[in-house]
């Protein structure tokens, strides 16, 4: 072994990393960013550690009241957690991050760490059906009182809020399953309540919606972000001052992420932009061929012109995501079948993963809704949810026009 690659170099110093902040794409900044603690190493490292030594009483009193300390207590902080905190802060242009146990984690930290008894919550009908229960079940047993609203109609949030009452609006676009969208740059606009958005349909590479006015960026980095289904995180994004607000009621709630799932997820940003870039090119594909097949009666997807705000998509989104939903003709039966009939695809209900997994919204992810709240969603029987995984389009095409065939023909 030589000098330079053996133990005489560990006088060296270490050069630095490259400086995230001296570029501009967000497919650069994933890259590079996370990576303040000085290291050599370019794989993120791993602290599996659960406690650290405390050097002394005076500074383990400060440690456990710093929201920014990584080496006290890992439910408070963990070297390996808070790379891939600053990461995120880096790729959504935020002072700062949290990350959580899981993307309801997250949602909870802000809705319950926000908002007290007597406050008032403006959300939006189009949400994942974890969130709508915490907001219509959870929420009003303490007192929090929650008005939802269609957040694809323009001036909808604005006009719901309470002057004085209400603390915190809460959108999610593109919103599951049917790709609806929030105008972010309508939504940051508005005087007086926080602003929060679930973006996990559209990570930083897409959309950044702090860009835009809001208040705090939330993702299940499951998803997307982490990108390879062995990871379950959730991240909030915001200024340094809401993300240490919200860290005292974070560390009571202990829904704190675990180190190795950190490092799963800073590892899956790496890749983040060319997975996303690869997804895209596919469901623009897909989507048009489904919009074609006389089987299918609708195609929701933000790349389509016949999607109701595909203007508005061009205007916050770089890319159109790896997401579409589409309905079948011949209701649940057809959606049985088609499930049934793909080859390729898998049944599953998460989604951004590089597996191409397709759900039937109704009895899945939202099964917790009435055929009421289903319809005020645009949940049909038919209604099923595509998530483009990194396979050849080609082949991603062809199994679900064929699995479409089955069902509808």
């Amino acid at each position: 072994m030589s000098r330079e690659a053996g133990s005489g170099d560990r006088g060296r110093k270490t050069a630095a990393a490259p400086d995230p902040s001296g570029f501009s794409h967000p497919d650069t900044v994933a890259v590079l960013a996370g990576r303040r603690s000085g290291g050599a190493e370019l794989a993120p490292a791993l602290y599996p550690t659960t406690t650290f030594r405390i050097p002394s009483l005076e500074a383990g009193s400060r440690m456990a009241l710093d929201s920014a300390e990584s080496r006290y207590y890992t439910r408070n902080g963990n070297p390996t957690v808070a790379a891939f905190e600053q990461a995120m802060a880096e790729l959504e242009g935020a002072e700062a991050s949290r990350a959580f146990a899981s993307g309801m984690g997250a949602v909870s930290c802000v809705v319950l760490g926000l908002c007290s008894s007597g406050d008032h919550i403006v959300a939006q009908r189009q949400l994942y059906s974890g969130t709508r229960f915490l907001l219509q079940a959870v929420c009003p047993r303490f007192g929090i009182d929650v008005t939802l609203v269609d957040g694809a109609e323009p001036g909808a949030f604005a006009a719901a809020v309470r002057p004085g009452r209400t603390m915190l609006v809460f959108a999610e676009t593109p919103a599951n399953p049917r790709l609806d969208l929030v105008d972010l740059e309508e939504l940051g606009a508005i005087r007086g309540p926080l602003k929060a958005v679930d973006s996990t349909f559209a990570p930083p590479s897409i959309t950044r919606p702090l860009d835009f006015g809001v208040d705090l960026s939330v993702h299940s980095a499951t998803k997307g972000l982490g990108g390879h289904n062995d990871a379950t995180l959730g991240v909030v994004s915001g200024t340094a001052e809401l993300i240490a607000s919200l860290w005292g009621f974070a560390i009571l709630q202990g829904a704190n992420a675990a180190p190795f799932d950190a490092m799963n997820g800073l590892r899956g940003l790496r890749t983040l932009g060319v997975r996303l870039e690869r997804q895209s090119a596919t469901a623009q594909r897909l989507a048009e061929a489904l919009s074609d097949h006389p089987g299918v009666e609708s195609v929701r997807y933000p790349g389509l012109a016949s999607h109701p705000q595909h203007g508005l998509a061009k205007r916050q989104m770089r890319l159109f995501g790896g997401l579409l939903a589409f309905d079948l003709a011949g209701g649940s039966g057809a959606g049985e079948r088609f499930i049934g009939a793909v080859r390729l695809a898998q049944a599953a209900t998460s989604l951004g993963g590089p597996e191409t997994l397709v759900a039937h919204s109704a009895s899945t992810t939202h099964a917790g809704l009435t055929p009421g709240e289903l319809e005020a969603a645009g949940i049909g029987p038919g209604t099923i949810r595509v998530s483009v995984g990194l396979e050849h389009s080609d082949d991603v095409v062809a199994d679900l026009l064929h699995a479409a065939d089955e069902a509808t023909g």
